[in-house]
Formats: C-alpha cells, sequence, structure tokens
C-alpha cells in the first residue's frame, strides 16, 4: 500500500502575498478548502496570524507611499490589463468559483462579467480624482482642495461571490492609489484572494501593494480591524458581523465601509403581469441558490393574483435544476456548507409551525437544498425577519398597495428590492416609498452595475461602492490655503 500523499488539485495555491513575496502562512493552524457539492479537499495550507497581518500592514503602508504617487496614467494601464486578463482566464476562474463556491456555471460567468466591469470602471478613477480651487474670506489667499488616498484599506470579503465582492473593494482602492490588506473568506480564499492577488501582480502591480490574509479569526481576533495602520475597514457580509466590524472600526477611529445582509422585497402589484413577475422571480430567488446578499427574500404579492401567480411559480421552480453546478444546465447547485443547510431548514420548519402553507416541499442531499415554497407567510414570520440565503421561497399575500409598503418595510434591513405593475409610474411611486438603498421596477433584486452607487440602508450597510460613490469611499479630501501676499492681523 502506498503512504504518497494525495495530491490536492489547487496544491499551486499553498502560499500567499505577504509583505511583498509570496510565502506561507506562519500559524500552526492549516485551513483546509473544500468542494460543497462532494466534499473533496481542493487544497491545504497553514493559516496567517497577527505577525503576518502586522507585516502585511507594514508592508502596505510602505509601498502605498510611491503606489500613491504613481501617475494616474500608469493606475489606469494596470487596472486595463487586469480586465484584460481576467477575461483571458475566464474558463479557469468559472472552474473554481464551481469548484469552490458551489456556483454554477451561469453565476460564475456573470461573476466574471461583473468583474470586468467592475475593474473597467475603476480604471477611470484615477482621471476623476479632482480638486478645486475656492475663493478666500481673506485677502491674498487661495483656498485648494485636494482628494488624496486613504492610504491603506482592509478589506474583509465573503464566500457567496467571492471573486466579484472583492475586485469590487480591490479595484477602486488600488485606482485611487491606496494598498491594500486583503482577508478574503477561510472557504473560498482563491477565487476570493489569492487568485486575484496573482492577476494585478501579472498586470504590473509593485509588490508590496496588494497583500493577502487567509486567517483563522479564532485566532486572530480583532487584530485584523484594530491594527492602527488601516484608515479604511471594508467589510462585506452578515450584518451581524457587520455590527461588530463596525463598532470595533469606529473606536479606533477608522471608517467603515459595510455592505451587509438583505431581507429584501419583490412586490407584485395587482395590475402586475403575472407571467413576467414569475419569471423574474424565479431567477431573482434561485440565482446561486439564493445566497446572495441581494435575492429575493420576501414574494409581496396581492392577494387577487395570489392562486395565478403561486401556480406559475410553482411550475416555474420545478423546471429548475438542482445538482452538480459543473453541469452546464445546473441553477440550483450546494450550498456553501452543512451548518448553513441547517439553519435554512429551520427556519422552514419554524415557519411552517408558525402557519404557514406548504405549497411545494423541497429535500435535502448533502448540501444540496431542493427548493422549498412557503405561501399564506405572515410578515412575523421567521423565514420573513430573516435572511433566508438558500433556494427557499415565502410568499406573503397583501389586500393592498398600502400594506406592500407596509410590509415591505417592516424590517430593520434595507438593500435592495423590486416592484412589478402594469404601470411604470405606478411602480416608480411604490419604489420611492420603500426604504432600501436600492431597488428596481418591473425587474428581480439581482443588479449590479459599475457605475451606479451599491449598497444599504438600516441594517444593510453603510456607505456605496461603484462609480463615482467608490471613490468617496476610498479617499480623503485635504484643504490646503495660500497665502499670496502680507496679511494683516489685528495684534501682532
Amino acid at each position: 500500500m502506498s503512504n504518497a500523499k494525495t495530491i490536492e488539485k489547487y496544491s499551486k495555491w499553498t502560499k500567499s502575498p505577504i509583505g511583498g513575496v509570496w510565502k506561507s502562512g506562519s500559524s500552526n493552524k492549516e485551513c483546509v478548502v473544500r468542494n460543497p457539492y462532494n466534499n473533496e479537499v481542493l487544497v491545504t495550507f497553514p493559516y496567517a496570524n497577527k505577525a503576518d497581518i502586522n507585516e502585511a500592514y507594514e508592508t502596505a503602508e510602505r509601498a502605498q507611499r510611491s503606489w500613491g504617487e504613481t501617475s494616474a496614467y500608469e493606475r489606469i494601464k494596470v487596472l486595463e490589463k487586469v480586465a484584460s486578463i481576467i477575461e483571458e482566464k475566464r474558463e479557469e476562474i468559472v472552474e473554481l468559483l464551481v469548484e469552490e463556491s458551489g456556483s454554477s456555471k451561469l453565476k460564475a460567468n456573470v461573476e466574471i462579467d461583473c468583474s470586468i466591469a467592475d475593474v473597467k470602471e475603476a480604471a477611470k478613477y484615477p482621471l476623476q480624482m479632482e480638486g478645486s480651487i475656492r475663493e478666500s474670506l481673506i485677502p491674498g489667499k487661495e483656498n485648494r482642495v485636494y482628494r488624496d488616498p486613504v492610504g491603506v484599506v482592509g478589506a474583509i470579503t465573503p464566500w457567496n461571490w467571492p471573486f466579484y465582492l472583492t475586485i469590487r473593494v480591490v479595484a477602486p482602492a488600488i485606482a485611487t492609489g491606496n494598498s491594500i490588506v486583503l482577508k478574503p473568506d477561510s472557504q473560498t480564499p482563491i477565487s476570493g484572494g489569492l487568485m486575484i492577488a496573482k492577476i494585478f501582480e501579472e498586470a504590473g502591480l509593485p509588490e508590496g501593494v496588494l497583500n493577502v490574509i487567509v486567517a483563522d479569526l479564532e485566532e486572530i481576533g480583532d487584530y485584523f480591524v484594530e491594527h492602527p495602520i488601516p484608515q479604511v475597514i471594508s467589510f462585506t457580509g452578515s450584518t451581524k458581523a457587520g455590527q461588530h466590524v463596525g463598532s470595533i472600526a469606529t473606536k479606533h477611529l477608522k471608517k467603515p465601509a459595510l455592505e451587509l445582509g438583505g431581507n429584501n422585497a419583490f412586490i407584485v402589484l395587482d395590475d402586475a403581469d403575472v407571467d413576467e413577475a414569475v419569471s423574474a422571480a424565479a431567477f431573482g430567488k434561485y440565482m446561486h441558490s439564493g445566497q446572495i446578499c441581494i435575492a429575493i427574500n420576501r414574494i409581496i404579492i396581492d392577494r387577487k393574483l395570489y392562486p395565478s401567480f403561486v401556480e406559475k411559480f410553482k411550475e416555474a421552480t420545478k423546471a429548475i435544476k438542482v445538482g452538480d453546478p459543473s453541469e452546464d444546465d445546473t441553477i440550483i447547485g450546494p450550498l456553501i456548507n452543512q451548518k448553513q443547510v441547517e439553519r435554512a431548514i429551520q427556519l422552514v420548519e419554524q415557519t411552517l409551525k408558525e402557519g404557514a402553507t406548504l405549497i411545494h416541499e423541497g429535500k435535502v442531499e448533502g448540501n444540496l437544498i431542493y427548493p422549498y415554497i412557503l405561501g399564506d407567510v405572515k410578515n412575523d414570520m421567521a423565514a420573513a425577519q430573516n435572511e433566508v440565503f438558500a433556494p427557499i421561497a415565502i410568499i406573503i399575500p397583501v389586500d393592498s398597495e398600502e400594506e406592500a409598503v407596509e410590509v415591505a418595510n417592516g424590517t430593520p434591513f434595507g438593500l435592495s428590492g423590486a416592484v412589478f405593475s402594469g404601470s411604470i409610474e405606478r411602480g416608480i411611486n411604490v419604489a420611492r416609498k420603500i426604504k432600501t438603498g436600492m431597488i428596481h421596477v418591473n425587474d428581480q433584486t439581482i443588479n449590479v452595475e459599475p457605475n451606479v452607487p451599491f449598497g444599504g440602508e438600516k441594517y444593510s450597510g453603510l456607505g456605496r461602492y461603484c462609480g463615482e460613490w467608490a471613490i468617496d469611499e476610498f479617499t480623503t479630501v485635504k484643504w490646503i490655503s495660500v497665502q499670496k501676499q502680507p496679511r494683516s492681523y489685528p495684534f501682532s
């Protein structure tokens, strides 16, 4: 019998860029990355520890001094090359996302398209960091306002859209002259960090500008956020974790940029086209198995349309393929881990106990959840008050437009939303009443574009990503006044 160690498929990804070189983490603990569909071990490597974090931040601070003074055109050149490399590596990245995050091929390609678009948008930022000259009340004085990089950004990114949600932070931070220390989720460290760092390196980004820390939270605690060097902490993830990160950041007078959980409402008014609404709802609910912060969480429908919508939505749900995400026509693949599966099923069971109707019963196979549909849900039931993050649709009937608005707003979250109506102006009017950062008329809730603000209200976050709003998140302004002639003072 051979005692040879099994060669892991992604064994080339055992080192991280820390301190300007690719090296192993210094922790005695190991990160084990598994395929969520079949539990295959993809790669095993040592975690980074607090000493690595310190080295990464100190290196990033040194590297930023020169990177921040690099010409706008040099930064643009790097970003344009990054976009080109991502496209060249599309098939490799798709395979990685399928195997590391359980993405379907459809979702993986969408993620890559969004990433390329964001990088191309970020390539515009170096020429948009405009200053200004302002008049002064003081004779002979000139006021200048400069827009500068913040310095070093600490970024914590999630597992569900690991490539895109990391690119969304890294690209604008680097474009605006900052360096960055990135901590991807340890379930998706390659697609959420190491692959991205390698792409930026190939594009010509200087050593030390982008560092990656794959660490065990139990070992490092809050050190990544508490470290004195980063001035902005970007976090994408759950509201509970984001509240903790935000509180630690502000305690240390760092600026938090938080994109957190959602409880997104999909409103179907009584004049809506049911067929169009069903098609949109199926996409917005089941894309990436519902594991998207902007996925539909609550379908709120006028009672007049409820029977027709339920029947057609049930048929659309039955037609969706569940299974191996490596197969081209699979839409619903695995949840990221068993803990997430158990949490989702508990929400189903609790909501049924509270009086909901089981319209379509799914099942569980490993980390796969075949879709459930729960009807006659009320807004105070478990699945309506929590972000489900699974292929579980909940449908809430209402008796009026006013009730639909009240139900939609009856949550502490406010990330995304959608309104279907036969009248565009009526849809816009309702959309304006929903307290959310983003909402879409006659579309579903999953929308991302590089040139518009992405972010939430209430418990769904602070700040905005994408477009010119990203420049605000990763830069600061400085006032320099220039006294061009001797000033007359009231004394001295």
